[in-house]
C-alpha cells in the first residue's frame, strides 16, 4: 500500500480489481479514522455480508504463498495466461468447434485482444486467440444463439459478421469439447 506509505491518511479500492476475489469496497489507514467511518450509521448499509467476507479472507490468505499464487487465484491465472499457451487452445479444439458447425459456417483460429476489465481498465488488452465462427449459410446470430443454448452455454462476441470465441478464460478444455461432441449447430 504505497499510498499509505506516502502519507495517505485513507485509502478505498476494490477488492475484486486488487486483489481478484469479491467484489468488495474496502478502506484502510489509520485506525481512528477508519473506526469513526465504522461508527457512522451508513456503514450499516454498506456492510460486507458473512460470505463475502470468508471470500475475501480466502483470497487474502492465497497472498501469503506467492509462489503459488497464480496458480491458486484463477483472475492472476487468466490474466497471466501466455498468449502461446491460448493459441494451443485453439488449435486443439478448432476441429471440434467446425465439426459442431459442418458446411454451415467456417472456424478459424485469429489473433485478438482480450479486454482486461471494463470498470478498472476500460482500454487495457491482452494478446488473446479466437475463434472465428464465420457466417457461411446460416446467420452469425443463429450461431451465437446455438452456443449460449449448450448445456455449459457458451459467450462470444459480434464482430465482423462473425461470432468471436476468445479461448484467454476457457480452462476446461475437456467439457467444452464433450458437449460440441454429437451436436450439431
Amino acid at each position: 500500500m504505497r499510498s499509505l506509505a506516502a502519507g495517505a491518511d485513507l485509502v478505498t479500492f476494490s477488492g475484486d480489481k486488487l486483489l481478484g476475489g469479491p467484489q468488495a469496497g474496502l478502506v484502510v489507514g489509520k485506525r481512528e479514522l477508519v473506526e469513526k467511518l465504522r461508527r457512522n450509521p451508513m456503514k450499516r448499509a454498506l456492510r460486507l455480508d458473512k460470505g463475502r467476507i470468508a471470500s475475501l479472507e480466502a483470497v487474502l490468505r492465497l497472498y501469503l504463498d506467492p509462489g503459488r499464487l497464480r496458480e491458486r487465484l484463477p483472475t492472476l491465472r487468466l490474466l497471466t495466461r501466455p498468449a502461446a499457451e491460448i493459441s494451443a487452445l485453439a488449435g486443439r479444439i478448432r476441429p471440434a468447434l467446425q465439426a459442431w458447425c459442418g458446411e454451415q459456417a467456417q472456424v478459424s483460429a485469429s489473433p485478438c485482444a482480450s479486454q482486461v476489465g471494463s470498470g478498472s481498465l476500460p482500454v487495457d488488452r491482452l494478446p488473446s486467440t479466437a475463434l472465428r465462427v464465420a457466417s457461411g449459410s446460416v446467420n452469425p446470430a443463429r450461431v451465437a444463439h446455438a452456443l449460449r443454448s449448450l448445456p455449459i452455454p457458451v459467450i462470444g462476441r459480434m464482430h465482423d459478421d462473425a461470432v468471436w470465441l476468445d479461448l484467454r478464460c476457457l480452462e476446461d478444455e475437456a467439457a467444452f469439447l464433450s458437449q460440441l461432441a454429437g451436436r450439431r449447430l
